[in-house]
């Protein structure tokens, strides 16, 4: 019985371990990052990009479609989702490997804002207190604006002006239901998913961008289907 207490005490204590040592890695990778670049001159990096466009210049179905997709509990949430973490963090631990993200729209700006796409926890622990940072100083719908303008989204095309014009020769205002749930599908594989190189399996993930509208109310399932029928 002694012999399984202390096996027990010496698992929990490796694991507490573990969990501060990475902690810890993850704070001063963080601390390093803004010490070298704050984040109010990132932030201002981005806003004077020449493709920079404020959220009133995106159109509404872009907009819907890239909270719903990504990140559907953004408005709700101060940096991190619990829910969605918790589960990615269990799926990792199972895996013994970061297979699931679960990363805020908050969290993934940070990211593109510091770092690199490295899977480590240190880099994931790192992003948290970058996004913790941002939704101190930032509305939402700053935060949100910053996140089309830096995300890429396939053949050589970063924010949402250069992917909108890219695509289909139009601005973002203009785009249409059919227009904005592609594109809004586009970050989370932009190689994989570009429709000038797969089609069909940017329409895959057209779907899915579809259904978590209609999932949360953003459009009708009868607006979803009109939008497949039109492929």
């Amino acid at each position: 019985m002694k012999f399984i207490k202390r096996l027990v005490f010496t698992i929990i204590l490796v694991i507490v371990l573990v969990i501060s040592y990475i902690i810890y890695s993850g704070h001063k990778m963080y601390v390093d990052a803004i010490n070298n670049v704050s984040i109010e001159t990132k932030v201002e990096q981005i806003k004077n990009s020449e493709n920079f466009v404020t959220l009133s210049d995106v159109s509404d179905d872009f907009e819907h479609a890239i909270v719903a997709v990504e990140d559907h509990r953004f408005y709700s949430h101060h940096g991190i989702d619990f829910i969605t973490t918790t589960r990615s963090m269990l799926q990792n631990i199972s895996e013994k490997d970061i297979v699931a993200g679960g990363s805020t729209i908050t969290q993934q700006l940070g990211r593109i804002m510091y770092f690199t796409q490295e899977q480590r926890f240190s880099r994931k622990i790192a992003e948290l207190f970058v996004a913790f940072n941002l939704e101190d100083k930032y509305l939402k719908d700053e935060i949100l604006e910053l996140y089309i303008n830096s995300i890429y989204y396939g053949n050589g095309y970063y924010g949402i002006k250069e992917a909108a014009n890219g695509f289909y020769n139009k601005s973002p205002n203009e785009l249409n239901l059919y227009e904005a749930s592609l594109l809004a599908g586009l970050p989370n594989a932009p190689s994989v998913y570009s429709p000038t190189k797969n089609l069909d399996l940017a329409h895959k993930r057209q779907s899915s961008v579809l259904n978590a509208m209609v999932k949360y109310n953003y459009i009708s399932n009868e607006q979803k289907e009109k939008v497949e029928s039109e492929r």
